[in-house]
């Protein structure tokens, strides 16, 4: 057998010529190659493919108020975007169902209030419609920490209704500065300690907890650090997302040094804490700048097994699929500056098949 091949770096289109039982074969592509060679999985080629995460680790299929996009519409999103894994969000929040505003911020004044109704509507749409493209994740959002007994007794009821179906919690507020005007208040600190028998369960279930937590303003960027650092300290063991950097619309301006001196803390004492690189607000806050980058990118690639990406986006009526694929781009821009392991972990999925215990592999990254 005579073999002979050679590779142009990293775009991995192969020629080579082999002769072998009298066949010559010449200019074959990469899959050709992996079946010649024996080869069983494809890399990924940076070079190529879109630098877009390839799970959306935090997306909303329902809004605040006002109609929805159709289910299977937002799945559509999905596949012609090459997102291959998502969480389902429903907001667990609402609008009063007789308000005509869609977006909270529109209507200061107007009360926002946990509800079970998107988490219902999400449940049976994904029964109904059952994705084989796209692996979904439903997540339960109806909880008020606030009140930790009815948590517990949500559980319950979802149970009944819909055994199994529920393997996420979150997106839930503890501290959401955006929704002081709608009613919300930090769930007062001391409440924490009650939440102890539903993170039991969550615990038994092996179910992360994505937790919406402002870290603080720009005036006070530490004013609310001590709230996730109580729940960290009172549950350890439970799977942990922290929502956004722990970043919001009102602390933006924030120091880098000390935004990851923070977060630096943070995971290394809670192993079971994640980070949620989320919503195109954390884009433009702390990503956007070469001088930024160059900060956050060494961090993101030493802690890079904590890290999930995900889009915020919210299935409003009005929304396209310009918008999704937008919102993807923009939350996806810093993946492109990671190192290749970072990126296998984060954009390509490895760190989210893992939280969930999902027996899928991701691709390798191409060597360049």
């Amino acid at each position: 057998m005579l073999l002979y091949f050679k590779m142009r770096n990293a775009c991995r289109i192969v020629r080579y010529s082999l002769f072998l039982s009298g066949l010559l074969l010449i200019g074959c592509d990469s899959t050709s190659v992996s079946r010649v060679l024996g080869a069983t999985d494809e890399c990924y080629d940076r070079d190529r493919e879109p630098h877009t995460a390839q799970v959306d680790s935090h997306l909303h299929f329902r809004p605040f108020g006002g109609a929805a996009l159709p289910f299977e519409q937002v799945v559509s999103f999905l596949e012609q975007s090459g997102v291959r894994y998502a969480g389902v969000y429903g907001i667990g929040q609402m609008l009063p169902t007789d308000s005509s505003c869609g977006y909270y911020l529109h209507c200061p004044g107007v009360p926002v209030n946990p509800t079970f109704k998107n988490d219902f509507y999400n449940a049976m749409e994904f029964l109904r419609l059952r994705p084989s493209k796209v692996h979904l994740t439903l997540s339960m959002t109806f909880p008020d920490l606030a009140d930790p007994d009815s948590v517990v007794e949500g559980i319950a009821l979802l149970d009944r209704e819909f055994p199994g179906i529920f393997v996420w919690m979150g997106e839930v507020n503890l501290v959401k500065q955006a929704l002081f005007d709608n009613g919300h208040e930090p769930v007062p600190i001391e409440v924490i300690a009650e939440w102890e028998p539903f993170m039991k369960l969550l615990r038994e279930r092996d179910i992360p907890i994505s937790i919406h937590a402002d870290l603080g303003n720009d005036a006070e960027p530490t004013k609310y650090l001590a709230w996730i650092r109580e729940v960290l300290q009172r549950f350890p063991e439970n799977k942990i997302v922290w929502m956004h950097l722990g970043l919001s619309r009102e602390l933006v301006r924030i120091d880098p040094e000390l935004h990851i001196d923070v977060m630096r803390e943070l995971l290394d004492a809670y192993p079971h804490l994640l980070l949620d690189l989320s919503w195109r607000v954390v884009d433009e806050a702390v990503f956007t700048t070469k001088a930024q980058r160059e900060a956050y990118v060494p961090f993101i690639n030493e802690y890079s097994e904590r890290f999930l990406p995900g889009t915020d986006f919210v299935a409003s009526s009005n929304q396209t699929l310009a918008n999704y694929q937008a919102d993807l781009r923009v939350t996806s821009r810093i993946l492109s500056h990671l190192s290749d392991e970072a990126f296998r972990r984060i954009a390509l999925g490895e760190n989210y098949l893992r939280l969930l215990g999902l027996n899928e592999s991701v691709p390798e990254v191409c060597q360049r």
